[in-house]
């Protein structure tokens, strides 16, 4: 596992040297292969070095978050043109991808607490540095202290957890078991809000909206995972405790898709749309992860990964027409299927993919977890309908809001798309297909 980080820690003089905008980016490409040539399937940790090893649900996500960085610079071509600090932009980059490998790679529940809290500052960085509005401090300070303010209580959690089974490392803890409620509520709290769990969510439609287009793919892509993954690790030794207090969690999860469909379905910012529709599917997410069943446990791991591609895509594509007309509301957005033709089969296909439409990975995911949660209780099939319908009710708003209808007077009458650009969507897009062939991946971890 050292050598990736090695590989990272020397791309960092590069980005300071001339014209290496692209380089950098190729690089993330050839990393991203060479970690999927690796190819880790086991469910027990390998590839071990001192602080780090790989197991399944890890390797799924390091490379993930290999692969949404580099099209994250692909997709920010306007800070090179421009040279709005490209270098820094590009060691922001670099920073926060260090600190994803080392958070997914690390062995050691401490060494994990300190890198998810560090993936927190280039992210701010990004907002902050690169963002639109002058409202991108608010959305930064928001970030800052939801995720702050919640996770003082886990690294407490962690000091007690070490004084009483006297190790930190994820493998030796599988098999222990924890009755503390305080305890539970300390270790969950901050992985609740990182995912966002409704209630606990306001701070992502802000930074999303503020972010360039950059920051709003990694928050989506990979920064969500973060709090899915920290729970599929915690619940090794919490599950006892989890039975006892999960009915909680996936019911305000059910009830929040719900909320938050219907808050999608009156949003004219098409960046803030597909914010939401995060909220509400990872609302999806947590409410199968908690119901500890194994279809709950693969089906989230499973539609972690397919969001990650499928909202990362929305981003782009939606940063595609912002950098056209220089507008995200739909009002002037209308229309693009005559304005840009051959972007609203891209358009097409990533919001089916959103409403998990078949042969997408996201509808493995879903089944999955519809799956579990109507094994929890018959109850909450109301609940998971209203979510199904309004899911698939808001992605069709989007796709038909913005194609169809008569085209803002005040934009060209055509305009040509980059090869690029069709790249950065082909690379969201192939492999959230293509993974339902080898959908044991998602499945045989546990």
């Amino acid at each position: 596992m050292l050598k990736y980080f090695l590989m990272l820690l020397f791309l960092i003089p590069l980005v300071f040297q001339k014209n290496k905008f692209w380089m950098v980016q190729n690089l993330f490409f050839f990393m991203s292969f060479i970690f999927m040539l690796s190819n880790i399937y086991s469910n027990f940790w390998m590839n071990i070095s001192y602080f780090w090893g790989s197991d399944m649900i890890s390797y799924g996500l390091i490379l993930l978050s290999f692969w949404i960085s580099s099209l994250m610079i692909m997709a920010s071509s306007l800070i090179e043109n421009s040279d709005n600090y490209k270098n820094f932009f590009l060691l922001n980059i670099t920073v926060l991808m260090i600190f994803l490998y080392l958070t997914f790679s690390s062995m050691s529940i401490f060494m994990f607490y300190l890198f998810f809290e560090s993936s927190l500052i280039p992210t701010l960085f990004l907002i902050l540095g690169w963002g639109y509005q002058p409202e991108r401090l608010q959305a930064g300070i928001y970030l800052l202290f939801y995720t702050l303010l919640a996770s003082l209580p886990m690294l407490l959690g962690i000091f007690y957890l070490y004084s009483e089974f006297g190790t930190m490392s994820f493998y030796l803890m599988i098999n222990k078991s924890l009755m503390f409620d305080f305890f539970y509520f300390c270790m969950i709290l901050a992985f609740l809000v990182k995912m966002p769990m409704f209630m606990v969510h306001l701070w992502l439609p802000k930074a999303h909206v503020e972010a360039p287009v950059s920051g709003s793919m990694i928050l989506a892509g990979i920064l969500l995972k973060l709090g899915g993954y920290g729970l599929l690790r915690v619940f090794s030794f919490l599950s006892n405790t989890g039975l006892k207090f999960n009915f909680i969690w996936v019911n305000i999860s059910l009830v929040g898709g719900v909320l938050v469909s219907l808050i999608c379905l009156r949003q004219t910012d098409l960046k803030a749309l597909i914010a939401y529709s995060s909220v509400a599917h990872m609302g999806i997410v947590l409410g199968g992860l908690m119901t500890l069943t194994y279809w709950g446990l693969s089906g989230s791991y499973t539609l972690m990964i397919a969001h990650g591609l499928c909202s990362s895509g929305l981003f782009s594509i939606a940063n595609m027409s912002y950098e056209r007309l220089s507008s995200r509301s739909m009002l002037i957005n209308r229309g693009l299927l005559n304005f840009m033709p051959s972007m609203a089969l891209w358009w097409f296909l990533l919001s089916s993919a959103n409403m998990a439409a078949p042969p997408t990975l996201n509808l493995l995911g879903e089944i999955s977890l519809i799956n579990s949660i109507v094994s929890w209780s018959w109850v909450t099939m109301f609940m998971l309908a209203l979510v199904s319908f309004f899911s698939a009710a808001y992605t069709l708003y989007l796709y038909s809001y913005s194609q169809h209808g008569k085209i803002y007077s005040g934009n060209y009458s055509n305009s040509t798309n980059k090869v690029r650009e069709y790249l950065i969507l082909f690379l969201h897009w192939f492999p959230l297909n293509l993974l339902i062939m080898k959908s044991d991946s998602s499945f045989l971890w546990l």
